[in-house]
């Protein structure tokens, strides 16, 4: 029931009153805070709320709090993990064997459905498959194990291109870098193509061998791949390497470096002789560094020439003197 109550000639009917907020207008607040949101998206409601204040707007803490919310401030959890990051810098291509090594790896199913994985490593100079690792688990411990057998092998590279993978990033593959004092270059999330090397492996892996075998079993199929891989390294030709197998450019590539090694002693020799003797080394045979009639024992004394210069005659000095001291 609606109560009536009659004040004199006014009549108040309390089921019709509504409470009319007083609140101020908090749009200018509002304004403030998804501005601060928006240039530091990171910062929850209590830092805004500092950041308000330094530019001279005081809000209560609830205050904050309850526009945080309305207007959707919230800071999102990141997804995913953490990434080691590793060198960012621009990757330079390998000069020599063993400078960089690049990996990655591959997945494949047996004819049961059950998926297996595959370990790829790679040189980046010339492009040999270092070895491969098939299992249907590969953790990290299992990848280090791998890269000493490798290591022992191959020996120890300057540098190792991967991407941010959790075997890749975990402790045991940080300490093993750590220890063995070798460079680890992390490409960017999502970023393949900065290690298109191993990219380029893997992909020949799949269309050539992958993409070819049904596997029963997973010592067929480490059989099967690793056939593959010594024939990628000594049969396959490669484009990029003029059509030579990774074998065959190493093998030239360490024929071209015993030569230039061979030839250092014959090089400085020669300028020992350039420097001693004034005549070039290994150029035409008998040229001559003296004028033709020194050769041929004849003294070449011609006047009119340069001191220091070819055929310059040698002046006698106390002569000179007397002449001159007697003709003033």
């Amino acid at each position: 029931m609606s109560e009536r109550r009659a004040t004199g000639l006014l009549e108040i009917d309390r089921s019709t009153m509504r409470y009319v907020s007083k609140r101020p207008d908090d749009a200018p607040e509002r304004a403030l805070l998804k501005e601060l949101a928006a240039e530091r998206r990171r910062f929850g409601y209590r830092r805004l709320r500092e950041m308000a204040r330094r530019r001279g707007v005081v809000m209560n803490l609830k205050k904050v709090y309850r526009l945080y919310k309305e207007e959707g401030l919230t800071v999102r959890r990141r997804g995913g993990r953490k990434r080691a990051i590793g060198t960012r810098a621009p990757l330079e291509k390998a000069a020599r064997p063993h400078a960089i090594w690049v990996l990655d790896f591959v997945s494949d199913t047996l004819a049961s459905g059950r998926r297996f994985r595959v370990f790829n490593v790679e040189d980046q100079f010339t492009r040999r498959g270092l070895g491969v690792e098939v299992d249907t688990s590969l953790p990290g411990r299992r990848i280090v194990r791998v890269l000493d057998r490798l290591v022992a092998v191959w020996g120890r590279p300057a540098m190792i291109v991967s991407d941010n993978g959790t075997e890749l990033t975990c402790n045991a593959m940080l300490k093993w870098t750590t220890e063995q004092s070798i460079a680890w270059h992390y490409i960017a999330p999502g970023k393949p193509m900065q290690n298109g090397y191993m990219e380029s492996f893997n992909g020949k892996l799949r269309d050539e061998c992958l993409n070819e075998h049904v596997f029963s079993s997973l010592n067929e199929a480490r059989r099967v791949i690793e056939a593959w891989r010594i024939d990628y390294n000594e049969v396959r030709p490669h484009s990029s390497l003029a059509y030579r197998t990774p074998d065959e450019f190493a093998a030239a590539w360490s024929a071209s470096q015993e030569a230039s090694t061979s030839d250092a002693p014959f090089a400085s020799a020669c300028r020992r002789a350039r420097s001693h003797q004034g005549q070039a080394c290994g150029g035409r045979e008998g040229r001559p560094a003296l004028t033709r009639p020194a050769r041929a024992g004849v003294s070449d004394l011609r006047p009119g020439r340069k001191n220091g210069s070819a055929g310059a005659e040698q002046k006698n000095d106390v002569a000179d003197q007397n002449e001159n001291r007697f003709n003033l």
